[in-house]
């Protein structure tokens, strides 16, 4: 995960959030819970991805291997990143899956699969320059997205859906703002075409006590599709996702709405186990990861070209 913008006020704010008629639109598949619980374990049996490690590479050809599956046409973008505050050369690859490649009406989904290589927010000392396990920040928004792509497979929705998996995310340190996000500051310079109507990312979402507020960059960069998300939870009935403003997050949304594709970023930065050894499948739920694919799916499936 990343540093957060510096605080600002917290306010609430009332949201004029548009009214979906989600009974009209076509059959929305059931997000299956365990089976996203399913890819956190399966992701943690890896051990830690950070870049460079034994997961990390196994970890990248099982995220090959489910992307194959589950979406039309699967690539990468592999890159070099030289750290200078960690004095190395590391290789990423961002992992693309795309359903429908030939329609131009299309929106992303996104995730980051990289996970920290410290635990530097430990409470324990001894414990802080051991690599993050990363259940929820990381493999969350991974497995929400693996298990939408393969609902959409089995019952394609009417547009294109691109699956976009960052690496590089969580390699920086607080004064080091170009360690940050470097799997989506790639991906923002080359962004396949056609060009996404809209992205949506995902991050930190396996949390036992979820709690989404709207993040302010991204009622800032895309207010309609914050309310288009926040307007099918609540007719979902979903209270994880509060009527109200957080903070800012310097997340992997920030590159892309800034290389003019606007995207919100649905995260719970709220986590007791942030940045520490205890990110574990033990402090995440399924229940969480049903809300929030469950919003998912209601949004893809109620898209018309």
């Amino acid at each position: 995960m990343r540093k957060t913008y510096p605080k600002t006020h917290w306010y609430l704010v009332v949201l004029s959030l548009c009214v979906s008629a989600v009974s009209g639109a076509a059959a929305v598949p059931e997000f299956d819970q365990n089976h996203a619980f399913f890819l956190i374990e399966a992701q943690c049996a890896f051990g830690p991805r950070d870049p460079g490690s034994e997961g990390h590479r196994q970890c990248l050809e099982f995220l090959w291997r489910e992307l194959s599956f589950w979406t039309d046409t699967v690539f990468v973008q592999s890159f070099t990143h030289h750290s200078q505050g960690r004095r190395k050369t590391i290789q990423l690859t961002n992992i693309i899956g795309r359903t429908k490649p030939a329609e131009r009406d299309r929106i992303l989904l996104c995730a980051h699969w990289d996970t920290r290589p410290v635990a530097d927010h430990d409470p324990i000392p001894e414990n802080r320059n051991t690599p993050v396990l990363g259940a929820n920040d990381g493999a969350s928004g991974v497995a929400v997205v693996l298990e939408i792509a393969r609902r959409c497979a089995l019952s394609p929705p009417d547009i294109g859906l691109d699956i976009i998996l960052f690496d590089g995310e969580d390699y920086g340190f607080d004064d080091s703002p170009d360690e940050w996000l470097i799997g989506s500051k790639h991906f923002a310079k080359n962004i396949p075409r056609p060009f996404p109507r809209y992205g949506i990312l995902l991050d930190m979402i396996g949390d036992r006590d979820l709690e989404i507020p709207v993040e302010q960059a991204s009622y800032y960069y895309a207010p309609g599709i914050v309310d288009k998300v926040w307007s099918a939870a609540r007719n979902l009935g979903i209270s994880t996702f509060q009527q109200e403003i957080g903070r800012s997050v310097y997340d992997d949304h920030i590159p892309l709405n800034e290389a003019g594709l606007p995207t919100i970023d649905i995260v719970d930065f709220d986590y007791a186990f942030w940045h520490t050894v205890h990110d574990t499948p033990a402090n995440c739920s399924r229940k969480s990861l049903e809300d929030v694919g469950r919003v998912l799916l209601h949004v893809i499936y109620n898209e018309k070209p």
